[in-house]
């Protein structure tokens, strides 16, 4: 790499660290792109040269997240996908982003506080939701081809997923503690929740459509 390439990378890092402080400090909606800039010891203009607005730097936080995420789920591009009515494998694809919610939970708040300043009717939560949940789609989607019975739509199941987690880690962002909640314990207790629904119904028990 470069110099100017390795320059211009440690600007990147340091704009993306600097609103992660400000974001936790001032929260998003209140976080100005110079506040960032200043923040990161840059000047105004040289955000621009990285991102084309805070939303677009948002985003790149969480495409972070998902690399990150990539990463620690080895074997997504085997085929087959993942099965998630194993334990194990469920598990797994809920502690990821549990933990990383967890350890970074200004990014998650950056992004609540970016859908709802969106408003409802724009569509942007559902979108990003689903775009979030894509692995999980595409795992169940192979569930589905093989014949599983699932308690809905692949999509719909996987944003339902999705939401669960993410809306409970925003819950018990400040509260864990103080609820007596350990990690372990709400990963366990959500795997096994959810393994219920993928499991499928019993034989003769009636349930909901493929």
């Amino acid at each position: 790499m470069g110099v100017r390439k390795a320059k211009a990378a440690e600007t990147r890092a340091a704009l993306k660290e600097a609103a992660r402080r400000r974001f936790a400090e001032h929260g998003y909606l209140n976080t100005k792109i110079t506040d960032i800039t200043a923040a990161a010891g840059r000047a105004t203009g040289s955000f621009y040269d990285h991102f084309s607005s805070k939303e677009d730097l948002l985003r790149a936080l969480l495409a972070d997240w998902h690399e990150q995420a990539h990463g620690e789920l080895s074997g997504e591009d085997d085929n087959p996908p993942h099965d998630l009515t194993d334990r194990d494998q469920l598990r797994a694809h809920l502690a990821v982003p549990w933990r990383m919610m967890r350890a970074d939970p200004a990014v998650m708040v950056a992004l609540f506080e970016s859908q709802a300043a969106a408003g409802p009717t724009t569509g942007e939560a559902w979108r990003r939701l689903t775009g979030d949940t894509r692995v999980l789609r595409d795992h169940l989607d192979h569930l589905r081809e093989r014949g599983h019975r699932l308690p809905g739509d692949p999509e719909l199941v996987a944003a339902a997923i999705g939401g669960l987690l993410s809306m409970l880690a925003y819950a018990l962002m400040s509260g864990a503690e103080e609820t007596g909640r350990s990690d372990d314990e709400v990963v366990d207790t959500l795997t096994d929740l959810l393994l219920h629904g993928l499991a499928g119904p019993r034989t003769g028990a009636s349930g909901a459509g493929s």
